[in-house]
């Protein structure tokens, strides 16, 4: 069963040929659209959350995740270049283990994209009401930024609710136009935190990265998404959140059917933008650390905006509102990208007949999937309107690792089975990468809250009745099925 209806790679590749998406993503496009996707809320927003778990070690914990995505995009690089089409994980899986796999690991990738959309936007909210309030001094309605979920509750959160939809609107005017203005995002992002580096490394003190571990390694307690009281504490447990900081290179390959030559150029922005985000992850996470300490509920650990905090309390008040202003402006590439990663997803699964065929329709003057594209704008929008971020974060990592790790099963699989297939780009030492990576990502999955496993499990058996009454009779790979001419 687990090798049901595998999907060869030719027919893979025949798919994507007969309904293709136009190729217009080079390297260096590539590599800004993966930064926008991974800079974002992990440096801005779950660095006082990492302070909390683990104390100035949370920089262990950013090492930690930064090497599983490091393995796992090794893996992926491999599968890319091989199957340069849209889907991600997905494809991948198909081509692998087979249908049914295919199927949860897509609807995995729908919890972490459509989720992870929602939460960047209820973080940009949070960021622009402070900014409003700051600068301006006016306070908007408690009514109008918060949903009747969160803690302080209202009737909608508007502004996160808007930034979905004009994230959206961007997306079905093109991929190209999306691109250029994720550049200006990712250029107003590296500015803020090459300032924030050049104030706050001068300033770091040797002293307040002691204790470094004052919760240990391993998580004791567990924190609970949905009431958001702190019950895990840990270097483990900080990892496990902090993955959710790196992920957005996936989206990356999600634009393969895009790329101009995948195979030299997907590998070049999977891998390039990991290791430039990485690096400056520890630097800031080190300069925050030193400045003004990272002690488990101290001052920025409880701060919503942690960078712009660390200035502010070294004196530099002006570039602290500098940073948090960068942060609302960039946050929206973080959301562009993940709802990019979403639509994709949706499209190559409506193409292979697993969802229905409307979601594989291309917009006559864009070329863009438009209708998926306003359906999962719709559903993030509605998610950001009413939910808080902390019920929102750490669900979308366990799908994301779930998908992270069939990824390198499934290169170990391919190696096996057709070893003699070309291969653009091969993973360095694949039966010490591709192993490392699976374990991470098992690691990971459970140093993350019950709670969160459990939701995760409840997402995936409603994905099985899903594919049970709809994909598995539609899929094209079912018997007695005929290519319409119109596909």
């Amino acid at each position: 069963m687990l090798f049901w209806r595998v999907k060869p790679l030719e027919a893979i590749l025949e798919t994507a040929e007969r309904k293709a998406l136009k190729r217009t993503l080079g390297a260096l496009q590539l590599t800004m659209l993966g930064i926008g996707a991974i800079i974002g809320t992990g440096i801005f927003v779950l660095t006082a959350e990492a302070a909390m778990k683990a104390g100035p070690a949370m920089m262990i914990s950013f090492v930690i995740a930064a090497t599983v995505c490091g393995v796992a995009a090794l893996c992926y690089a491999e599968m890319a270049a091989m199957v340069p089409v849209s889907g991600s994980a997905y494809t991948y899986s198909y081509a692998t283990m087979g249908e049914l796999v295919a199927w949860v690991v897509g609807w995995a990738l729908v919890l972490e994209y459509t989720v992870a959309a929602a939460a960047v936007s209820v973080g940009w909210s949070g960021y622009m009401v402070g900014l409003v309030r700051e600068i301006l001094g006016i306070s908007l309605p408690q009514a109008l930024t918060s949903g009747p979920f969160d803690r302080t509750p209202g009737l909608i959160n508007l502004p996160a609710l808007a930034i979905a939809l004009f994230v959206t609107m961007l997306l079905v005017i093109g991929t190209r136009e999306s691109a250029r203005f994720n550049a200006v995002l990712v250029a107003v992002k590296l500015s803020a935190l090459l300032l924030f580096i050049v104030l706050a490394v001068p300033a770091i003190e040797a002293e307040n990265f002691e204790p470094f571990m004052p919760n240990g390694f391993f998580a004791r307690n567990v924190l609970d998404p949905i009431s958001g009281s702190l019950v895990t504490v840990g270097v483990a447990a900080a990892a496990a959140s902090i993955f959710f900081a790196y992920v957005g290179f996936d989206a990356v390959s999600t634009a393969a059917e895009e790329t101009i030559n995948p195979q030299r150029n997907l590998p070049i922005g999977l891998i390039g933008s990991l290791a430039i985000c990485t690096l400056i992850y520890l630097v800031v996470a080190a300069a925050a650390t030193g400045t003004v300490g990272a002690q488990p509920g101290g001052p920025l650990s409880q701060s919503k905006e942690a960078l712009a905090f660390v200035l502010r309390e070294l004196g530099h008040g002006w570039a602290g509102d500098l940073v948090a202003i960068a942060a609302g402006l960039a946050l929206p590439s973080v959301i562009l990208m993940m709802m990019f990663g979403q639509t994709r997803i949706f499209f190559v699964m409506s193409r292979d007949g697993l969802l229905p065929a409307v979601f594989a329709r291309l917009h006559p003057r864009y070329g863009t999937p438009h209708i998926v594209t306003w359906t999962t704008g719709t559903f993030v929008a509605l998610f950001a309107s009413l939910f808080p971020v902390g019920a929102l974060a750490d669900i979308s990592n366990s799908g994301t690792l779930f998908a992270f790790f069939t990824v390198a099963v499934g290169v170990m699989i391919l190696r096996v089975t057709q070893p003699r297939r070309e291969r653009h780009f091969r993973t360095p030492a694949v039966w010490v990468t591709a192993p490392l990576a699976a374990g991470g990502c098992v690691f990971l999955f459970f140093q993350l809250s019950g709670a969160t496993e459990l939701m995760f499990l409840a997402w995936g058996l409603l994905g099985l009745l899903v594919y049970a009454l709809y994909g598995r009779r539609r899929s094209h790979l079912a018997p007695g099925y005929v290519p319409q001419a119109a596909e």
